[in-house]
């Protein structure tokens, strides 16, 4: 039997564009492993936010050429970073041993393609650069038993001028409201508990006939078996009244929500083109308080921004403080080929960049430790993942507001809904007692 590798680099939804890929491969006789040596086939499901994805593909990719020569390995590479020209055009110069380059928008047309190079040993380069339609009814080989990511939605509409992701994955589209609750019952009916729905701006999504996102939550919410309800994510700009009151209502959605900063200053975030200013995202996360009290929060921020001034960083430090995030995902800011930013004159020194971040990784660091203790003898409700990857002997999941908690117990509570007691905390952990 033939073996694969599919390597995953960047988000949630590239993960579930992963799993889609791992079911059709797997459809047409492969089998996986993580072994590079032994694979007839290496896929890259690529992206493109960060710089270093670039430096790392690149050098996977050189890895392989040996391995290529010695059994005839099919590389392909896909995703985000192969929707951009002078990508393709490097991998065309000095890559020419790769296989197949697919773009985010041909997922769908993966089997032929491979079917193609199997039979006629040829080079294929699959990328579109229209929008693609929502394909239905793909093979889907699920990483995790219990727990399922669905995407909504695709593409973006915002334009950030940071980001590249509108060139890449296109315009918005959503699925339609049956195809998505047909896959989360199907799910249900297979054993999963914990839903994770996707979009790049999950919460404009948009199903026709005044169906919105708040109602696409009270229904995932009423079916029989799913426990648990999270998404990501979301733009403050659409956490509509409506949206607010579904979170409110329901209790199986996540207390903890992810609510982008991505800068505490109105004059850079106008430059991120963001379509709000630091007093109506605090605003923002009022309501939400005052509304849901056991709500809390996670974020993005990016550091070091072109033109940047210190204060407009101290108004980054001042909405930490005042929001108090229970989890921040801390960025420095990377220049992307073919975004306005990138053509922005005042980018920040690397030197400025990297001695903010430590600043802003200090304060939430000081907090950390602070926020775990509100969880001491208190009774939280999880899913139990499986063992502690650090202790065979523990068991391990996650509470309602996603913090991971560490307990002892019988191999046979894995996939279930249990009651834990908190013990102890250990900064970035939770220990506690059935």
């Amino acid at each position: 039997m033939k073996k694969y590798l599919v390597i995953t680099m960047g988000c949630k939804l590239n993960e579930n564009d992963s799993e889609k890929l791992c079911g059709m491969i797997e459809e047409m006789g492969y089998k996986q492993t993580e072994n590079l040596e032994e694979c007839d086939l290496v896929v890259f499901n690529t992206c493109c936010v960060r710089e270093n994805a670039e430096e790392r593909l690149f050098g996977k990719i050189g890895e392989l050429k040996n391995i290529k020569e010695k059994r005839g390995t099919i590389i392909a590479i896909g995703g985000c970073m192969t929707q951009q020209k002078h990508i393709q055009e490097k991998i065309k110069k000095s890559y020419h041993y790769v296989d197949l380059v697919f773009g985010t928008h041909t997922l769908n047309k993966f089997r032929e393609d491979l079917k193609r190079i199997e039979e006629e040993n040829k080079k294929i380069r699959d990328v579109i650069d229209i929008n693609g339609e929502v394909i239905e009814g793909l093979p889907i080989k699920r990483s995790d038993k219990y727990k399922a990511s669905v995407t909504i939605m695709y593409g973006c509409n915002n334009f950030c001028t940071y980001c590249i992701v509108p060139y890449v994955r296109g315009r918005e589209r959503s699925r339609k409201k049956e195809d998505i609750l047909a896959e989360i019952k199907e799910l249900a009916e297979n054993g999963y508990k914990e839903i994770t729905l996707l979009g790049q701006n999950v919460n404009s999504y948009d199903g026709g006939d005044n169906y919105k996102f708040s109602n696409l939550l009270y229904d995932v919410c009423k079916i029989e078996g799913i426990e648990i309800v999270r998404f990501i994510s979301p733009h403050p700009k659409d956490f509509t009244d409506d949206v607010i009151k579904a979170i409110k209502e329901n209790k199986k959605i996540s207390r903890i929500i992810h609510l982008p900063l991505q800068s505490g200053s109105s004059n850079i975030l106008k430059k991120m083109n963001r379509k709000y200013t630091k007093e109506q995202y605090l605003k923002l996360a009022e309501k939400m308080k005052k509304e849901i009290p056991d709500i809390v929060f996670s974020t993005d921020i990016i550091v070091g921004f072109p033109e940047e001034t210190e204060e407009d960083f101290e108004h980054t430090l001042d909405v930490v403080r005042k929001i108090n995030y229970e989890q921040i995902y801390m960025f420095i800011y990377s220049r992307r080929v073919g975004t306005v930013a990138d053509k922005m004159e005042n980018q920040i020194p690397e030197e400025i960049k990297h001695q903010r971040f430590e600043r802003l990784k200090v304060l939430y660091d000081s907090k950390v430790s602070e926020n775990n203790q509100k969880y001491i003898g208190k009774i939280e409700k999880i899913l139990v993942d499986g063992t502690s990857k650090n202790n065979d002997n523990m068991l391990t999941g996650r509470n309602d507001t996603n913090k991971v908690i560490v307990f002892e117990g019988s191999k046979d509570l894995i996939g279930k809904i249990i009651k834990v007691k908190i013990t102890e905390e250990h900064k970035w952990y939770l220990k506690g007692e059935i």
